[in-house]
């Protein structure tokens, strides 16, 4: 289990020191608590220094880290959550996760598996009858969860409003490549898989959101719709010129990208991700059931959405995994038969951007380490990728 601890740089939760004190005394509390301060200042250090000249070079007004070290999950605020306002970011403070909202998504999917509700081996067809018979709907559910389809585009066509349009749209849609050759990053692909797993489970995909999933892993700060008396917590999104922006939605976006969180609430996910918290034993098995490895991409193994690399991993890898032809570009892969089970000597993440936001979601769950980036502009994914590897980095090495 975390223990979590309060500094005034912003630990979470409760008190080490005091569970020292019934066990040892008052003494053995005070070495605790000063030990427990000698090792929150050296995290707070080492994420000073990749955090704030990470900030300066690119101009990002405001930036919420969250930190896994030792058992101990901390939270670091930087700068503010308006340039207009000038109200600095806070522990309440909600960034956009941009495509780290996908793991949600993933998790959600695999719950439905666990419970018996659909198979990744399933095709589309069987869930949208529609396109039962088309290219579309033979592909296997694991290709929209993998980015294997055979290329989908990034991004909804921006003439396509409704699903009644998507479902034409994917009608007509055929592969570049056979399935499972290729890997092409793609929104629509993992966003019908969402619409997918919703449908399978009897309801709307952002009620078992928010009103399921998010309960379940004991995220309370956490939303896809942020409610009017949190509204004051949505800090305000940059674009890469500066200008003020927030994502307008739109089809697949609450499934693809549209999720809204603090670091706090981040870090508890990676925690449940590193078995670090007690959640439902059978969401346990459907969190960890993502992190399977199903097909070898350059550097890295994409699992469902997640992607991996062994441990120790170098940054060219990470920047490789992380860089712009890996996302843009067709990338042939090489499928894992039979899949890998989820290992933990591995380096597990995840990139999100919007228009104005940009976050980074990392750990290692046999070390027990974990970060969580978000940032209040789009700014570079590599940027975020050396930040979070040296900081890392030079905790698991101790400093």
């Amino acid at each position: 289990m975390v223990t979590r601890r309060k500094f005034t740089f912003t630990m979470i939760g409760g008190g080490l020191a005091g569970v020292a004190a019934q066990a040892f005394g008052a003494g053995a509390a005070a070495s605790a608590q000063r030990r427990g301060m000698h090792a929150g200042a050296r995290v707070k250090q080492a994420v000073d220094a990749a955090i704030q000249p990470m900030m300066a070079k690119n101009g990002i007004p405001g930036v919420a880290v969250g930190v896994i070290v030792d058992g101990r999950a901390q939270v670091f605020n930087y700068g503010v959550a308006s340039t207009q306002s000038h109200e600095p970011v806070t522990d309440d403070t909600l960034f956009e996760l941009g495509s780290v909202s996908k793991t949600f998504t993933a998790t959600l999917t695999e719950w439905a598996q666990v419970d018996g509700q659909l198979s990744l081996s399933d095709e589309v067809g069987k869930y949208l009858p529609e396109l039962h018979g088309t290219p579309f709907g033979q592909l296997g559910l694991l290709n929209l969860g993998t980015h294997t389809p055979g290329v989908l585009p990034l991004q909804v066509p921006d003439e396509i409003h409704n699903d009644a349009q998507l479902m034409r749209y994917f009608k007509a849609w055929r592969p570049t490549y056979a399935p499972g050759t290729v890997r092409t990053y793609t929104n629509p692909g993992i966003g019908t898989l969402g619409l997918i797993a919703a449908k399978s489970m009897g309801q709307d995909f952002t009620a078992l959101i928010e009103q399921r999933l998010f309960p379940a892993l004991g995220l309370r700060n956490s939303f896809i719709d942020v409610p009017v008396g949190r509204a004051a917590d949505y800090a305000q999104g940059y674009t890469k010129d500066g200008k003020p922006i927030r994502m307008a939605g739109g089809v697949l976006a609450a499934q693809a990208y549209g999720v809204k969180s603090t670091a706090a609430d981040m870090l508890r996910f990676i925690e449940a991700n590193m078995k670090l918290v007690t959640v439902d034993s059978q969401l346990q098995r459907a969190i960890t059931q993502t992190h399977t490895g199903y097909f070898q991409a350059g550097p890295m193994t994409q699992d469902l959405i997640w992607e991996q690399y062994p441990y120790p991993v170098k940054l060219s890898a990470l920047l490789e995994g992380n860089g712009s032809a890996m996302a843009l570009d067709a990338t042939p892969v090489k499928a894992i038969v039979p899949p890998e089970a989820p290992k933990d000597d591995v380096w597990i993440n995840k990139t999100g951007s919007t228009n104005g936001f940009g976050s980074y979601v990392a750990f290692v769950p046999s070390r027990r380490i974990g970060i969580v980036i978000l940032g209040n502009r789009n700014f570079p994914i590599a940027d975020r990728v050396a930040a979070a590897h040296g900081i890392l980095e030079s905790l698991d090495r101790g400093g």
